[in-house]
C-alpha cells in the first residue's frame, strides 16, 4: 500500500480527506468532492489521479439523466488490498484475512501450545501465506499485519508492555513478527483495536466521540475522543475492568482485589452462576445462556446484578467523558436484554445528562476484523504509527498470493 507525500505536505492531507469522505459517504463525483471537502477542483483532480494510478479508487460509471451525463463518480476500491488480523487470545488466535474494509474473506482458529512470544510469533507467521492464500486474491498484495493482544501496548514501538493475561513484560512482538512476515505489522491492545475496526466500518462510524465497551474474558472500554482513540499518557487508557467495585473483593488477574471484571465478565459471571446453582465446571456459557432464556430465576437474578454492576461504573465514565453512543461487544453480549436491560436502567438513573444509547455488535469476526483494522487504519490516517517492519523495503517485499 504506497503512500504518496509525507503527512506533512498538503497533498497527503488531501489525500486523508478524500479517502475518509469516501470511505464515510460512499462514490461522488469529483466536483462533489470538492464541494463537500472545500477542497479546489485541482487539487482533488491531483489526488483522485494518484490514487487511481495506485489501484487505491476506481471510477464508476456515469448516469445518464434528463439533463444529460451526470458526473463520474469515484469509490475505494478495497479490494487493492489485504489485511491479515490475528486476536491473540490463551490458547488460541482467532485469524483473518480481510478487505481493506475489514471485509472477512478466510478465517481460522490457530491452537498455541504455550504462551512463549518466540513460539507465538512462528505460529502466526506460518499462518500468514496460508490465509493470503485462502483469501482468494491472486492480484491483491497483502498490505500488513494487525494483532491485537490484552495489555498494556507501546503503539509508537509497537511493544507489549504488560500483559497480565499472558504474562508478558516489554514484549517487541511486532517486530518479532515483522522479522519473519517481511511486511509492516502493527501491535495494539485488543479493546483499541476493536473500537478502530467500529470507528472505521462499524456502528461508530458517523460518531467523533464514542465508547467501546466490550465484556468478555474481561472488562475494558476503548475511547475515540474527537475522532482519535485515546490511548492515555502510557498506553493504559481503557482499563475499565480494573477500576473498583468492591474493597478486598475477589482477586483479579492483574493481582489486586475487588475489580469490577472479577465479578462481571464473561467468565466470572459463570463462576457466580455455578456457585449459587450449584452446577459444575462442565456447565458453559451456552447452559447459562439457555437458562436465562428459559427464563430461570436465579440466572435472571445475576444477570440483573451484572447489568446493574457495569451500568453503575459505566455511568461514572459517561458522566466524564460524555460519549455520543456506546458499542458493546464480547462473549457475554449474547445475553442479551437480561443483561443490559439492567445495566442501562442502571447507568440512566446516575449520568448527569442524557444517557447515550448502546449499540450491540453481532457481528462475526468482529474482534479479528479489529486487528485488521489497523493495517486499514493507517490507509485512512496519516498520523497512525507506521507498522514495524522487518525489512528495508516492506513494501517492495510483501507477500501476494502468487509468492505463496
Amino acid at each position: 500500500m504506497k503512500l504518496k507525500g509525507d503527512q506533512s505536505t498538503s497533498r497527503a492531507l488531501n489525500r486523508r480527506l478524500i479517502l475518509n469522505l469516501l470511505r464515510q459517504e460512499g462514490p461522488r463525483s469529483r466536483a462533489e468532492i470538492a464541494t463537500i471537502t472545500g477542497l479546489s477542483p485541482a487539487a482533488v483532480t491531483f489526488v483522485i489521479a494518484d490514487l487511481i494510478e495506485e489501484g487505491h479508487v476506481s471510477e464508476g460509471k456515469a448516469v445518464a439523466g434528463l439533463s444529460g451525463r451526470r458526473p463520474i463518480p469515484v469509490e475505494i476500491n478495497y479490494t487493492n488490498g489485504l489485511a491479515i488480523g490475528f486476536k491473540l487470545m490463551v490458547g488460541s488466535v482467532e485469524c483473518v484475512v480481510t478487505d481493506l474494509a475489514t471485509n472477512p474473506l478466510a478465517s481460522s482458529r490457530l491452537t498455541l501450545t504455550d504462551n512463549e512470544p518466540e513460539n507465538v510469533a512462528r505460529a502466526l507467521a506460518d499462518a500468514v501465506p496460508m490465509l493470503v492464500e485462502a483469501a482468494g486474491r491472486p492480484h491483491a498484495r497483502l498490505a500488513g499485519v494487525g494483532i491485537s493482544v490484552p495489555g498494556v501496548i507501546d503503539n509508537a514501538q509497537a511493544v507489549c508492555v504488560r500483559s497480565f493475561r499472558f504474562k508478558w513484560n516489554n514484549v517487541p512482538f511486532a517486530s518479532m513478527v515483522a522479522q519473519k512476515v517481511k511486511v509492516p505489522v502493527w501491535l495494539e491492545d485488543d479493546t483499541n483495536a476493536y473500537a478502530i475496526a467500529q470507528q472505521l466500518f462499524g456502528p461508530g462510524r458517523q460518531y467523533r466521540n464514542m465508547a467501546v465497551l466490550a465484556i468478555g474474558v474481561g472488562i475494558s472500554c476503548a475511547l475515540i475522543v474527537d475522532g482519535k482513540l485515546y490511548r492515555g499518557a502510557h498506553g493504559a487508557a481503557g482499563k475499565f475492568g480494573h477500576t473498583l467495585h468492591e474493597e478486598s473483593g475477589r482477586l483479579c488477574e492483574c493481582g489486586k482485589r475487588g475489580c469490577l471484571m472479577a465479578y462481571y465478565s464473561e467468565p466470572a459471571m459463570l463462576r457466580t452462576w455455578r456457585e449459587a446453582t450449584e452446577r459444575d465446571d462442565g456447565h458453559n456459557l451456552t447452559d447459562m445462556l439457555a437458562a436465562a432464556k428459559a427464563g430461570d430465576p436465579e440466572t435472571v437474578r445475576i444477570l440483573s446484578e451484572a447489568g446493574n454492576g457495569i451500568g453503575k461504573a459505566l455511568a461514572n465514565l459517561v458522566n466524564i467523558t460524555d460519549p455520543e453512543v456506546i458499542v458493546v461487544g464480547g462473549e457475554a453480549v449474547s445475553f442479551g436484554d437480561a443483561l443490559f436491560g439492567p445495566l442501562k436502567s442502571s447507568m440512566a438513573t446516575r449520568t448527569f445528562f442524557a444517557s447515550p444509547p448502546l449499540l450491540p455488535d453481532w457481528e462475526d469476526n468482529s474482534w479479528a476484523r479489529g486487528a485488521a483494522a489497523l493495517v486499514t487504519q493507517k490507509f485512512f490516517d496519516f498520523e497512525t504509527a507506521d507498522g514495524t517492519t522487518g525489512a528495508s523495503e516492506p513494501i517492495a517485499r510483501a507477500y501476494s498470493a502468487s509468492s505463496t
